[in-house]
């Protein structure tokens, strides 16, 4: 079976201005049978959400339900235990407990935002070698430079294509597990 070669490009304002049918759409069984079908399960053959044999763990931070259900469903998809956050906090909670292999953090979040978290984060001993992939929508040069030099391994700015989310998380994993 084929990988899939379905991409979306994820904008919740146009999708807010579709109105109840489209949203329906993406919310409903009709949009996840018909993906669901054309995506290999588990992934594409290519162990990308593999470390050392086992699922690579990522932790999706992201205070956007909608989104982190899409992501969740892609990432499930190629093969990756997935972990939520809705918030800087929790976040933060879930990183000290789950230890996962890879988080993609959104820059703009409750109770703690995202270059906070990503600044204690990499203050931890236990979790400072953790890769970071900031995907937020700020986009200025300022947001980009602070990022990276907080210790963010990527930044990806929304509206974003999630095959290159894949392919920058399967990269880092890569690179953490030493298989280049």
């Amino acid at each position: 079976m084929q990988p899939s070669r379905i991409s979306f490009i994820y904008d919740r304002a146009a999708l807010a201005g579709a109105g109840e049918a489209a949203r329906n759409f993406w919310h409903g069984p009709l949009w996840r049978m018909s993906v669901h079908g054309l995506i290999t399960p588990g992934g594409d053959g290519t162990g990308a959400g593999l470390v050392d044999g086992a699922k690579a763990r990522v932790l999706i931070c992201d205070d956007d339900p909608l989104l982190l259900e899409l992501m969740e469903f892609r990432l499930r998809a190629k093969g990756y235990e997935v972990i939520k956050a809705v918030d800087g906090a929790e976040a933060l909670a879930k990183a000290e407990q789950d230890r996962p292999d890879i988080i993609v953090l959104d820059a703009m979040m409750p109770k703690a935002d995202g270059l906070e978290v990503l600044a204690r984060l990499k203050a931890d001993p236990a979790l400072s070698e953790t890769p970071v992939i900031m995907l937020t929508a700020r986009k200025a040069e300022r947001d980009i430079v602070s990022a990276l030099e907080k210790g963010a391994d990527d930044y990806l700015v929304k509206p974003f294509i999630p095959e290159e989310l894949l392919a920058r998380l399967a990269r880092l994993i890569s690179r953490k597990s030493g298989k280049r």
